[in-house]
């Protein structure tokens, strides 16, 4: 960014306020309001279509959803601003909390089928049309907030205190992102210009105290503070001095912590921890990983249950020993699991000293090699998804004996086992499958499965499960 670009730091600093801005605290009034609405007004209309009597147990059923859904909305701190996130963020939370309000009333009307809406196709549409309206909403006002805030209304204004490449980067995203409504005015610095990197020469708006002015005057909202974590000493100065003002002060760390594994702030008792290596599957975001296991593993299991026969009397017609093979792995933290699957070799390592398969391996059952190339040997896996001991999309877990090699050789490779293994993964629909004849291949593999654990949604496992419909079944890399 040059100067020219650098110029629009210190652009106008009058701001619109707009209606939004004037009655903001009423923001989470009007959403509660909205979605209220949305839940009744869907519910009703199904009703009146289907000429149903609006009678005590269809109200009951109602209020249900509506009770579970705002208390849901609350936990998830739904109604907040949510000026600085993004809209598939928002859009997630809305719809997380709709998923477990609809586990919730499906339970309720399974065990009292009266309340259900005339017949259960009714019911199911309320269900499933109600999720995307909460959503739909949200995305047209918060792109009509978007039009209103590059128009110069609904505005907050921001400073960045200290020329460092974190502080010079949130300025050009602050730039680059209008929708936000945040009008920047300027780096302040109090170092002289011999003293500053060569890209902020000539561009500081002033020292740290006239920031500390602006704030004071009301004229700032927003104070990123962005010096380096050594200073500790002048930070603690300047949070001291911004404690006089009303301003929000956020603190932009520069060093490493941005790569690290799901880092998040936690409080233990009165500290305040920042957690640098941990899962992303904790609360609302848990239950809706493991619902999407539970729903998923029955209904392939519900499909494969008679090709599953199948395959174990092959097994046991075409060599000697069990059908299922059951070997220990490494799960969730570390901890040993037992995972099944169709038995395609002629021994059954499970010990200190485990071969991996390689072509053409002459431990192959007459069967087995055909089992492994097209993965049906995993479908007995789908049973330890039910038990909760896999996921369906996860880091694929590999024989205690391997782990404990590629732990030695490998940084990082244990945290892999922050989540659940899957029977599918990142690494897998990338091309990373089978055979890890060198340590480079394992290297590439986990870091597609720490890729996955950092970058974790319900749409990147749909995703993951759809190219192993389509192309992860059957792989040449697969033996």
């Amino acid at each position: 960014m040059g100067n020219q670009r650098m110029a629009k730091f210190r652009i106008n600093n009058n701001r619109k306020g707009g209606i939004v801005q004037s009655y903001t605290s009423s923001f989470s009034t009007l959403y509660r309001l909205v979605d209220l609405t949305c839940i009744t007004v869907i519910y009703f209309a199904l009703m009146y279509v289907q000429s149903i009597q609006i009678g005590p147990d269809a109200i009951a059923m109602l209020f249900l959803a509506i009770t579970s859904f705002l208390l849901l909305a609350e936990a998830a701190d739904l109604y907040r601003s949510w000026r600085l996130e993004s809209t598939t963020l928002l859009i997630r939370h809305a719809l997380i909390c709709w998923v477990i309000t609809s586990f919730i009333v499906g339970t309720f009307a399974y065990f009292a089928p009266s309340f259900v809406l005339h017949n259960e196709t009714n019911f199911f549409i309320w269900l499933f049309s109600t999720g995307p309206a909460l959503a739909i909403w949200r995305v047209a006002f918060r792109e009509l907030l978007f039009w209103q805030r590059k128009k110069g209304f609904n505005t907050r204004s921001a400073i960045v205190i200290g020329a460092t490449q974190s502080g010079y980067n949130l300025a050009h995203q602050i730039l680059n992102n209008e929708q936000l409504g945040i009008r920047f005015k300027g780096i302040y610095d109090d170092r002289t210009e011999d003293r500053l990197p060569f890209e902020f020469t000539n561009q500081i708006a002033g020292k740290i105290n006239d920031a500390i002015e602006l704030a004071k005057r009301n004229e700032v909202d927003f104070i990123y503070i962005a010096l380096p974590m050594s200073a500790e000493k002048r930070i603690m100065q300047i949070l001291n001095m911004c404690s006089d003002t009303t301003c929000t002060v956020s603190i932009i760390p520069n060093f490493f912590i941005y790569n690290l594994l799901n880092a998040r702030w936690q409080t233990l008792g009165s500290i305040q921890t920042l957690s640098v290596f941990d899962t992303p599957f904790q609360g609302a975001n848990n239950v809706l990983k493991r619902l999407e296991d539970i729903v998923f593993s029955m209904g392939i299991l519900s499909l494969i249950a008679i090709p599953m026969l199948f395959i174990a009397l092959a097994v046991k017609l075409t060599s000697k020993g069990p059908a299922i093979f059951k070997q220990k792995r490494y799960g969730l933290d570390g901890k040993q699991i037992m995972v099944y699957k169709f038995r395609s070799m002629k021994t059954m390592d499970n010990g200190p000293d485990v071969k991996q398969a390689t072509k053409d391996d002459d431990r192959f059952t007459p069967i087995g090699s055909f089992l492994r190339r097209t993965s049906l040997d995993e479908l007995p896996q789908f049973i330890n998804v039910l038990q909760g001991r896999m996921s369906i999309v996860g880091p694929r877990p590999h024989a205690i004996a391997h782990n404990e090699q590629y732990r030695q050789l490998i940084e990082g490779y244990m945290l892999r086992h922050k989540v659940r293994p899957g029977i599918t993964g990142w690494a897998q629909v990338n091309g990373f499958r089978g055979e890890t004849e060198t340590v480079n291949k394992m290297v590439k593999r986990v870091e597609y499965d720490l890729d996955y654990i950092h970058r974790w949604s319900v749409w990147l496992d749909v995703k993951i499960i759809l190219a192993t419909v389509f192309k992860g079944f059957i792989n040449k890399n697969a033996y």
